[in-house]
Parts: C-alpha cells; sequence; structure tokens
C-alpha cells in the first residue's frame, strides 16, 4: 500500500529561518504562520523555503511590507527586496486547485463599482478604468495584489474572506 499524505505534509510548509545573512547564525524552523518571530529569534535576514509558499512581512502581525517566497535559498532577502528591516512575521500559504474568484470594490466597505477577476491581471486599473482599489471579498482561491502594474511594487496576500478596508493593512 503506498503513503498517504500526512497532516504535516498536507496542511503546512516549511520553512527554516536564520539570524544573519546567507544561513548564519541561529536558525528556527517554522511550519505554518507565525504573527511575531522576535519570540524566536531577536532578527531574521535570510530563509530557506523547504517546502510549501509564505508571505513574510518586515512587521509583526503580519504587517508593513511583505513579500511571496516560494521553495528556494534566500541568502539576503534585504538586498533582494530592498527592505531596510528584518522579517518579523510570515504566514503560509496553502496550496489551492480549484477556481478562482475575487470581487474588488473601489470604495471601502463593498461600495462604489464592483469588478469582478477569476484570472491573473497585470493592470486592474486600465482594464476596468478604476481609480483605485478600496475593499475585496475573495470567494475562491489565494490572491496576491501589487501596488503598481505589471506585478511590481509592494504586494498584499488575499485568502478566502471579506477585506472592507485596505487602509488598515497598509495599502
Amino acid at each position: 500500500m503506498g503513503k498517504k499524505n500526512t497532516p504535516a505534509n498536507m496542511n503546512s510548509g516549511k520553512v527554516t529561518f536564520y539570524e544573519e545573512r546567507n544561513f548564519m547564525g541561529r536558525s528556527w524552523d517554522c511550519m505554518g504562520d507565525c504573527a511575531d518571530m522576535h519570540s524566536y529569534m531577536s532578527r531574521c535576514h535570510s530563509c530557506r523555503v523547504h517546502s510549501g509558499c509564505f508571505m513574510v512581512y518586515d512587521q509583526a502581525n503580519y504587517m508593513g511590507n511583505g513579500y511571496f517566497m516560494r521553495r528556494g535559498e534566500y541568502g539576503d532577502y534585504m538586498n533582494m527586496f530592498g527592505w531596510n528591516n528584518c522579517i518579523r512575521s510570515c504566514r503560509w500559504i496553502p496550496m489551492y486547485r480549484g477556481n478562482y474568484r475575487m470581487r474588488i470594490y473601489d470604495r471601502n466597505d463593498f461600495g462604489g463599482q464592483m469588478y469582478e477577476f477569476m484570472d491573473d491581471c497585470d493592470n486592474c486599473m486600465d482594464r476596468y478604468r478604476m481609480n483605485g482599489c478600496m475593499s475585496c471579498h475573495v470567494m475562491d482561491g489565494h490572491w496576491l495584489m501589487y501596488e503598481q502594474p505589471h506585478y511590481r511594487g509592494r504586494m498584499w496576500y488575499f485568502g478566502p474572506g471579506q477585506y472592507r478596508n485596505f487602509m488598515n493593512m497598509g495599502w
């Protein structure tokens, strides 16, 4: 009989964080979300993503600048991403196979014009002639939204749920 997927490899990823650049200093293994890494290590300047995908943030509680990381080595993320601080929190992004659907609104609390997405869009402001995006409702899938067209600038992760006010997220 074949090996079955265990909860550890179905429901989480694994990332190792290091205090210093180039995988030096103390390390800590994380298998899911961590709102504040300070209790595990004083700083984090490099990491290895062994499995899964993660969003990492330069502030606790998934705030500040965020960056999407997939499997690989990030020996000096500060130079790669242009950050001037270290990783303070991380969020695991679960694998998803299915349909993708999200509604965005040009005002807070799902007000104003609504536009629906079911696939990637490299410039939603041009596609829909929008002035801005202030709230969204993710019905299916996991989404990254970028500050600038063509997937540039700061990014934000949105899992299934309702996001009433992007200003509260540092948008």
